[in-house]
């Protein structure tokens, strides 16, 4: 008896040690970030960001905030009332690019001949021939627009206005983003806050090619009503399709942010899985934005959370959570309604936020 009992505690001992090891070296693998207060440099001309719509990394690892000027309180738009009430500040442009130290590179944005600018700003991505696109989730916001980096337009997608439905070939509904995918010469659209879908136009010409909904069904606009974390997922995206974003190997991921959830795709439509994130999430939805990592493989998977004020770290081949950072606060770090993600190729991450948030932040990826 003496013999088994202390063998049983050497094979007890063993598999603690060797838990506590594989503990180990899975917490050690999980990436970690500091955030760095210094970015970005100060605005100049007294410029002050509104809500971040959007923001995103170009291949020069230069980011692109995309804000909302009129989302700017009377006292903090002070200088600009006649006479000025205050000594500062004014608007800054919407669309702003800095490089990976914080310097502001241009600047430019709002409305201009030729094309309808977005009543709200909400999106925004830089291909690889370097035009910007831009979106819109206002009530009239049917639209997308192309710019080179310069700021000269290029081409709108659809009319202000004009939002007729999910299974309208032609017309959009308050699109969150749209992104160009390469390989293909597609534009994946999330579209979006009016409609709920997943729509694939041809980026050079903005032909229609293909659309879908959750699960890759056909898209319904009947009113979901409120999430209710108890009954069975929705086989339609609830509110908002708040993002689209592509791997390395062609897979499409879309942010249903109302039912916490993340959808995973082939190219076609044809649906591959699903991840739910904090699945219990009652406030606005807990994917908002998604980033990649940089490695090739892109093995983790990083989503911005604007109801918990978090960004989770999640294995992208699994969906499994394996960290986090972040909490609500407004110290540096901290977080009020994080809206949008983007990473550059040193795994840096950037962040922006809407609400009473109304600022960028940068985080820097430590070695392992």
């Amino acid at each position: 008896m003496i013999i088994r009992m202390n063998t049983c505690r050497r094979l007890a001992t063993h598999w603690l040690s060797l838990w506590l090891l594989l503990g180990s070296v899975q917490a050690a693998d999980v990436p970690r970030f500091s955030v760095d207060s210094s970015w970005p440099k100060p605005l100049p001309n007294q410029w002050l960001l509104g809500d971040i719509g959007g923001i995103a990394v170009d291949s020069r690892d230069h980011v692109w905030v995309y804000q909302r000027p009129r989302s700017l309180t009377e006292d903090e738009r002070a200088a600009t009332h006649e006479p000025p009430s205050a000594k500062c500040c004014r608007p800054a442009p919407p669309v702003l690019q800095f490089d990976t130290d914080g310097n502001l590179i241009s600047a430019w944005g709002g409305p201009g001949p030729g094309y309808e600018w977005p009543e709200r700003e909400h999106g925004i991505f830089v291909d690889a021939q370097d035009h910007v696109w831009i979106a819109g989730n206002g009530n009239t916001d049917a639209h997308v627009l192309q710019f080179t980096r310069e700021g000269r337009f290029v081409q709108q997608i659809g009319r202000a206005g004009q939002i007729s439905g999910s299974n309208s070939p032609t017309d959009l509904g308050r699109p969150a983003v749209a992104i160009v995918d390469t390989p293909t010469g597609e534009l994946y659209i999330a579209d979006g806050y009016a409609n709920r879908r997943v729509l694939v136009l041809d980026a050079a010409t903005g032909a229609y090619k293909r659309h879908w909904g959750a699960y890759g069904n056909r898209p319904d606009d009947t009113d979901l009503g409120k999430y209710d974390p108890a009954a069975p997922p929705a086989k339609q995206f609830r509110g908002s399709v708040h993002c689209v974003r592509i791997s390395h190997e062609g897979l499409v991921y879309v942010c249903d942010r109302l039912n916490n959830r993340v959808q995973v795709f082939q190219r076609d439509g044809s649906f591959v899985k699903e991840y739910f994130l904090e699945p219990t999430t009652l406030h606005v939805g807990s994917v908002w934005d998604i980033a990649f990592s940089e490695d090739a493989k892109q093995r983790y998977m990083y989503v911005a959370d604007g109801s918990n004020n978090e960004v989770h770290i999640l294995l992208r081949a699994t969906g499994e959570p394996i960290g986090a950072f972040g909490r609500s606060g407004r110290q540096a770090g901290q977080f009020h309604w994080v809206h949008g993600i983007a990473a550059d190729s040193k795994g840096n991450i950037y962040t922006g936020e809407v609400d009473s948030g109304k600022r960028v932040q940068k985080f820097r990826r430590l070695p392992d």
